[in-house]
């Protein structure tokens, strides 16, 4: 890995969710097929695409039955009890609906309502993700939502990964569809004869999936553009060489661009994880894939001092944070920008991805400076409540109608003044 100092600070932005015109035509004429045509176009990009001809895009039982009979029973525990941990920590995000009441009769509030319903996308490709059904449908579910449906691409063989279908029924998904990319999402949006449209569009995709939640955005909602992972480990001269190269793995094995970074006051540790990270790169199974990743977009600064090393890891405002320090717990309060903060020796990346509980949907490309992780507060949505009395009118109107024409909207005026009048 390179070792800089802090003067030469990279941005961590990357411009792949931006995409070129030739993947963004594609994908506007993905989504303007599918309006139009619906599962006829759906089945002819799956072929195209996944390679497979499908009858029917729907999950069977069968299917569902066979899936468990694929895994083992140690893993079903596992989910089960992952599952659970995602379910404690984000029913601890609810916030319940309110009102008070003001002296003169006016009655204010706020209404929270779950959407109606909600598409996860589940990404196929190189690695199946059983932890991305679980931490987008469970939040969901802990919102309210009453229809959740999940898309998938299948494989040559028209399948879903038996790990992703088992996460899927215990997690307790009624809707699984064969079905990825664009077209996929522009069937979440617009509804095909298989599909019913939804109200939202959570999950992680490539590049085509990106784009295509940015141009469905507006006649549904999404959560983010969700751009290659990250990770960033604020750590000290106290820190294991061999453990901070590993969690910088963890990160750069998911994609080519993925971005993990080092920042440490400590020359030494620098020198040591760096000699570390190549010696293990050379038994990591999904070494071509990590190695591209820290060769184009790895990096581990050395700071002057500790107070510096913070302020370069805001600057960079990474999706993930590892805080690796003597008295790890009293940085905290001074980081401002992290999609999720791993503090201590103990608190891995990865015990974030699959289980402790917190949601492993965060914000990525220097986003965590203005956006949070996925929680409860994404599947539903908050109506104002306005009861206003006969004193608060009488009191306020006068001014309410000198507001509005203020702007030149007399008929706003006029709305309040006839009550008035007509209570004279």
């Amino acid at each position: 890995m390179k070792i800089l100092k802090v003067d030469d600070l990279v941005s961590i932005k990357r411009s792949i969710e931006s995409g070129t015109s030739e993947q963004l035509a594609v994908v506007k004429e993905i989504i303007s097929a599918i309006r139009t045509r619906g599962d006829e176009a759906l089945k002819e990009f799956t072929e195209k695409f996944d390679r497979v001809q499908l009858s029917s895009f729907s999950v069977t039982e069968g299917e569902l039955e066979a899936a468990y009979q694929e895994v083992d029973q140690e893993y079903i525990e596992i989910v089960r009890e992952a599952a659970e941990n995602i379910k404690s920590f984000h029913e601890k995000q609810l916030r319940p609906s309110w009102m008070t009441t003001e002296e003169n009769g006016t009655v204010l509030g706020q209404k929270i309502t779950p959407l109606d319903s909600v598409g996860v996308y589940v990404p196929g490709g190189t690695a199946a993700y059983p932890s991305s059904v679980l931490m987008n449908v469970i939040p969901a579910q802990v919102a309210g939502v009453k229809r959740i449906v999940m898309v998938s691409p299948p494989d040559s063989e028209g399948k879903l990964p038996a790990a992703v279908l088992v996460a899927a029924k215990e997690a307790g998904v009624k809707e699984i569809f064969k079905v990825g990319g664009a077209q996929a999402v522009a069937a979440l949006a617009y509804g095909t004869d298989s599909i019913a449209p939804v109200d939202k569009i959570t999950g992680p995709g490539n590049i085509f999936v990106a784009l295509a939640k940015r141009e469905v955005f507006g006649d549904v909602d999404i959560d983010m553009i969700a751009g290659p992972s990250e990770i960033a480990v604020l750590a000290d001269d106290t820190a294991r060489a061999d453990e901070v190269a590993a969690d910088l793995l963890s990160q750069a094995e998911h994609d080519p661009r993925a971005c993990s970074v080092l920042v440490t006051p400590s020359l030494a540790l620098a020198e040591a994880v760096a000699e570390e990270v190549e010696k293990q790169l050379a038994v990591l199974p999904r070494k071509e894939i990590a190695a591209r990743s820290i060769a184009d977009y790895g990096a581990i600064y050395v700071t002057a001092d500790l107070d510096e090393a913070v302020e370069t890891v805001n600057q960079l405002a990474p999706e993930h944070l590892e805080v690796i320090t003597e008295n790890a717990i009293e940085l905290l309060g001074k980081i401002r920008h992290a999609g999720a903060i791993f503090v201590g020796r103990y608190s891995s990346e990865p015990v974030g991805d699959y289980f402790a509980g917190p949601n492993h949907v965060l914000p990525t490309n220097g986003t965590a400076r203005f956006s949070s992780p996925l929680n409860v507060d994404d599947f539903q949505k908050k109506s104002s409540v306005i009861i206003y009395s006969e004193k608060a009118l009488k009191e306020n109107g006068a001014k309410i109608a000198k507001f509005a024409r203020m702007e030149g909207l007399e008929a706003h005026a006029r709305a309040v003044e006839t009550r008035l009048k007509n209570d004279n």
